[in-house]
């Protein structure tokens, strides 16, 4: 892995020195301008996650009706949950992928950070802290790690949808708040600059999210709209099937003759003695 520490070290170096030229020379600008970066990068697969973590909340109760209506038949259920899935651009391992990524970038952020070479130690300062390699006195950004992480969680997550999964939804909300809690406490040990790093990242997730949700509201409406003509056209055709059951045919209708009109024996005779 010492390769990736010598990667980020390169990658840090490099923009301070684009700091340098601009006239303002910060590593700590420099950690931002990384941050901004790796975002770019990973926005495809960002969007996919959050696009798939939203559709995932927004099935729950459809996935309910499919696992009550075919729980005799798996095969056909997984049929059904893959077309739920297909409908909603749902990848199940979507979510995985940009954590993965992340991952060795933060590992070499938080051991590039403890020792790294700087050119300029003046320059390594951030506001209130002297070193973004150590940790911050005050703990403050350890506290906007923890309030960032929560708000980014709280844009990804979707109203709950009634009718759902109540053990996953009561999952998600725990994991809401236990997360960022968690993280904001192994912050307090990591390099600052490991936390300005993390809090910048998710900042721009919650403007990404923030435009996202906009967009996804209206995708939700327009599946909404094209539900309601499907089901409008079934009842349609429901009512127009009726209809038809219940008028007869004009074939029936032409091979009805009147009944003939009975004459009891003893009326018809009456009848021919008056003739005479």
């Amino acid at each position: 892995m010492q390769w990736i520490i010598d990667f980020i070290t390169s990658i840090i170096n490099g923009l301070y020195q684009l700091t340098v030229t601009v006239g303002f020379p910060s590593y700590a600008v420099a950690i931002i301008m990384i941050s901004v970066i790796i975002k770019l990068i990973l926005y495809p697969l960002t969007v996919k996650q959050m696009k798939s973590t939203q559709g995932m909340q927004e099935v729950q109760p459809k996935m309910a009706e499919i696992q009550k209506k075919y729980k005799n038949n798996p095969e056909k259920m997984n049929q059904e949950v893959m077309k739920l899935y297909q409908e909603y651009e749902i990848n199940p391992m979507a979510g995985c992928l940009p954590l993965l990524i992340q991952l060795p970038i933060l590992y070499g952020l938080f051991t590039a950070l403890r020792q790294f070479p700087y050119t300029n130690v003046e320059h390594a300062g951030f506001f209130w802290i002297n070193n973004i390699s150590e940790a911050d006195p005050w703990h403050i950004l350890p506290i906007i790690v923890g309030v960032t992480m929560f708000l980014q969680q709280k844009f990804m997550a979707p109203p709950t949808a009634e009718g759902g999964n109540a053990q996953m939804n009561q999952m998600m909300n725990t994991m809401l708040y236990v997360m960022p809690v968690m993280i904001g406490v192994m912050s307090l040990s990591f390099p600052s600059g490991l936390c300005i790093y993390w809090s910048c990242f998710s900042l721009l997730s919650i403007v990404q999210q923030h435009f996202l949700n906009k967009s996804r509201k209206k995708e939700l409406a327009i599946r909404a709209e094209k539900e309601a003509q499907r089901k409008a056209e079934m009842e349609r055709q429901k009512e127009e099937q009726r209809k038809k059951g219940q008028a007869p045919s004009k074939r029936k209708q032409k091979a009805a003759k009147p009944k003939a009109e009975y004459i009891p024996p003893a009326k018809k005779q009456d009848t021919t003695d008056g003739e005479q």
